[in-house]
């Protein structure tokens, strides 16, 4: 029967199905979405704490590369640490260079790491890394820090987007 002729609640009736299936499917992802959650953070968890402890062994390994390819391929990047401002993966990765002529190795305690899944692209790290760090023929010193990451993920998989180093290394 053409719309034209049909009754008023034969057209209320078609409506009312509808919508009764289109907020059933709404539901239905709804609740799937929702029953995930916990599975997609522990996923999340488990991909940050792959992320970073790539960038711990080629930190350690001195391997300006392998750092440079973790590292979010855009101008937007940033190493904040130092009171200087780095931006950019190029920069970034030529700045850690610049670090590796003398000492350098880092010493995460796995055991306080915290990851905050902002979003399904943006996951934030925070972690205390004891630094060894000295100038070239200068012993090395050690300092503590507590050191937040930013992780990305677009076309080509999670990148680190941010690095600072923060003084305090108290989680409370």
């Amino acid at each position: 029967m053409p719309p034209s002729e049909m009754s008023q609640g034969s057209r209320l009736r078609r409506f009312s199905r509808r919508h009764y299936v289109a907020a059933a499917a709404a539901l239905f992802f709804g609740v799937t979405i929702w029953s995930a959650g916990p599975a997609l953070a522990a996923a999340n968890d488990a991909e940050a704490r792959t992320i970073f402890e790539k960038f711990i062994a080629a930190q350690n390994a001195h391997n300006a590369d392998n750092v440079k390819a973790l590292l979010w391929n855009s101008p937007a990047t940033l190493l904040f640490a130092r009171g200087i401002e780095t931006r950019g993966r190029d920069a970034v990765a030529d700045r850690f260079k610049t670090y590796y002529a003398g000492t350098w190795h880092l010493e995460p305690d796995m055991s306080k790491f915290h990851v905050a899944v902002i979003s399904n692209e943006v996951m934030q790290v925070l972690v205390p890394i004891v630094f060894t760090r000295g100038l070239p023929g200068k012993p090395p010193q050690q300092n503590t820090f507590l050191i937040s990451q930013t992780y990305v993920q677009d076309a080509n998989g999670w990148s680190v987007a941010s690095i600072m180093p923060v003084a305090n290394t108290e989680l409370k």
